[in-house]
């Protein structure tokens, strides 16, 4: 089994960039055609992160660095929910989660982490010079200094500055559906965030990617700034192994978006591993994994959005 799901992988691709709880899964896409090396990632500006991690993939690099170096891109640019540029918690600080793993089972994450530009690199430092899988806040921050990571100051970006302030006019702490660019089916809630921020950048949320190299090698990795105006101290499933994020090079690999707390429940991104060990496609793996967080609470589940891709 090990050997015919490691076959299929190879051959075919499923992209699910956002199997919603609001919205329709994205169409069958399968296709029989081997694809090798490949790079794949959660929302409409993925596509940009797509291409940074390519640019490794197509000299023939390894897919840790590619996802890698995708992942540094988005964390670099200004926007609600990966990078210092993101949405703060509701003291004001801006506390970024992030998770690495590559197709040893090796694995390096961080969480609650201020004042560093790229959490991803820290979380790959974690993985390949520390004997931990996990360090979280201070702890991660003076762990990315004596691995010479520079501190960044603080301050909000002008965007998360406007949203702060709005959010402090009533601070109500509700959890916020991004939509992004795509439509759902279904009449939207009132809190869904709109298509694009103020400064024009597209709206979206945690940013995962898996990418499979010419050595036939899975890595993913995943990072994000949180829920906007979350509790101080809150941490999602972003840089949780096995729930934002998780690789088997026999098998295949899966990341995640949307509300950590509902995917946390269920181990969310082992559970789709797992489904496609048991011999179901990507698009399916994805599908059952989601049925199972509407079969715990169908009511509760028509006010969040999670998405898998795998």
């Amino acid at each position: 089994m090990k050997s015919n799901r490691r076959e299929f992988l190879k051959q075919s691709v499923v992209v699910v960039p956002a199997i919603s709880l609001l919205a329709s899964c994205a169409g069958d896409t399968k296709s029989t055609t081997p694809i090798k090396p490949i790079v794949i990632s959660t929302w409409d500006s993925g596509l940009a992160v797509n291409k940074v991690a390519w640019e490794v993939l197509k000299t023939g690099g390894k897919a840790i660095d590619a996802v890698e170096n995708g992942a540094i891109s988005i964390e670099n640019s200004i926007n609600c929910c990966v990078g210092l540029g993101g949405n703060p918690d509701r003291d004001g600080y801006v506390t970024l989660d992030a998770c690495i793993m590559d197709e040893k089972y090796n694995c390096g994450s961080v969480a609650f982490l201020q004042r560093i530009k790229n959490p991803i690199s820290v979380a790959r430092k974690v993985m390949e010079k520390s004997p931990h899988v996990i360090l979280v806040g201070d702890g991660a921050y003076q762990f990315a200094i004596a691995n010479g990571f520079k501190p960044e100051s603080g301050e909000l970006s002008d965007d998360a500055k406007k949203q702060y302030e709005k959010w402090l006019e009533t601070s109500e702490y509700k959890p916020i559906i991004n939509i992004e660019q795509q439509q759902s089916q279904q009449p939207l809630p009132k809190h869904a965030a709109p298509a694009k921020l103020e400064n024009g950048e597209p709206n979206h949320d945690t940013m995962g990617l898996v990418a499979l190299d010419n050595n036939g090698d899975l890595s993913g990795a995943c990072t994000t700034s949180g829920m906007g105006f979350k509790m101080h101290g809150r941490v999602g499933d972003s840089p949780i192994i096995g729930s934002g994020l998780y690789v088997d090079n026999e098998v295949g690999a899966a990341t995640s978006s949307g509300q950590g707390e509902e995917v946390i429940r269920i181990c969310g991104t082992h559970l789709v591993v797992e489904y496609m060990r048991m011999g179901k496609s990507p698009e399916e793996a994805c599908k059952l994994a989601v049925e199972r967080l509407i079969r715990i609470n169908p009511e509760k589940a028509k006010t969040y959005q999670v998405g898998f891709l795998a």
